[in-house]
């Protein structure tokens, strides 16, 4: 066979949703981009906002030396800097931009998270529904995925959680809001969370991580709020990107902040830097973090969204569907 058996069953196991997406785009070319609705991927329909293009033109219109070139694998000290400030402005918590690593995305993120903590046979505990392409990250870096039910409110299930603790858990990966079910986990369940794995950890003596997937967290409507991460559990490591903020999937860009207080914190980071230059990331784009740098605290407006989800879930009420 041309190719490894594990990427043969890889291929059979990918994530039907992306097939779905490429299949719509070969439906628009036959009818039209207008006669075909795409539900599949999360694929913002809005541009981004005009901050977004004001700060492209700018910086490639500048003759500042360096902007196309390489940097620290970390990323450059100015976006990293400003990342850390809107943080602690917004979350709560001290953070150094030091202990902030610019990534390719949310995806490459995840990557280089579990590339730095997994050593081979490691398990990565993760409620279900989740994104479908978790179980390769983490088979990508020799780990194991041991999947949990949620409750029938897509909650977490601590006592689920807890039962797959084992001598081998090196995380727990959480997603909120949850891409399927946009579930936001409150305070008091991450809370609850983070004290079952202070005990696990110490009874184990062994440190378990909460790695948090955040893409979609200022995408809340009706002044809801996302719970920190940062700032519930000492060793938690969050990876985040602007694909959905700043309707810009396409740029590969996002970062990973290391609480400061995490077990071995500068070793984390260290290694980090490491796995971003050795997995063939080598830096995340260097024109995109520069535009992001400009860019902390703006988002796309979400009326357009919050309408399209007014309209999706009265119709699906009007039908008969309970709405969580």
């Amino acid at each position: 066979m041309a190719i490894a058996e594990k990427m043969t069953t890889f291929m059979t196991q990918s994530s039907w949703i992306r097939r779905m997406f490429e299949e719509g785009l070969e439906l628009k070319a036959r009818f039209g981009e207008d006669n075909v609705f795409d539900f599949s991927l999360g694929n913002p329909n809005l541009p981004p906002p005009a901050g977004f293009h004001a700060a492209m033109k700018e910086l490639v219109e500048s003759d500042q030396r360096g902007v196309h070139g390489y940097m620290p694998n970390a990323g450059f000290e100015e976006t990293r800097r400003a990342i850390a400030s809107y943080l602690e402005e917004t979350q709560d918590i001290h953070i150094s931009w030091k202990q902030v690593v610019m990534a390719c995305g949310a995806a490459g993120g995840l990557n280089v998270v579990f590339k730095t903590l997994l050593d081979p046979g490691d398990e990565v505990i993760i409620p279900t529904p989740f994104f479908a392409e978790y179980r390769f990250y983490v088979d990508n870096m020799g780990g194991v995925a041991r999947f949990v039910p949620t409750r029938p409110d897509f909650s977490l299930d601590l006592e689920a959680i807890e039962a797959a603790v084992s001598g081998r858990t090196r995380a727990i990966l959480v997603n909120s809001p949850n891409n399927p079910t946009g579930k936001i986990y409150d305070a008091s369940s991450i809370g609850e969370l983070a004290v079952l794995m202070e005990r696990e950890s110490g009874e184990l003596n062994r440190d378990i991580y909460l790695v948090a997937d955040e893409p979609y967290r200022d995408i809340v409507y009706d002044g809801r709020e996302v719970p920190s991460i940062l700032a519930s559990y000492r060793n938690s490591i969050t990876a985040t990107s602007y694909s959905k903020s700043l309707s810009i999937p396409g740029e590969r860009i996002g970062f990973i902040a290391v609480n400061p207080e995490a077990s071995d914190a500068g070793l984390i980071l260290d290694g980090i830097a490491l796995a971003t230059r050795i997995l063939g990331f080598v830096n995340a784009p260097g024109l995109m973090q520069r535009v992001v740098a400009r860019l902390q605290g703006t988002k796309v407006a979400l009326d357009d969204y919050r309408r399209k989800r007014d309209l999706l879930c009265d119709g699906l009420q009007d039908i008969g569907y309970d709405v969580v």
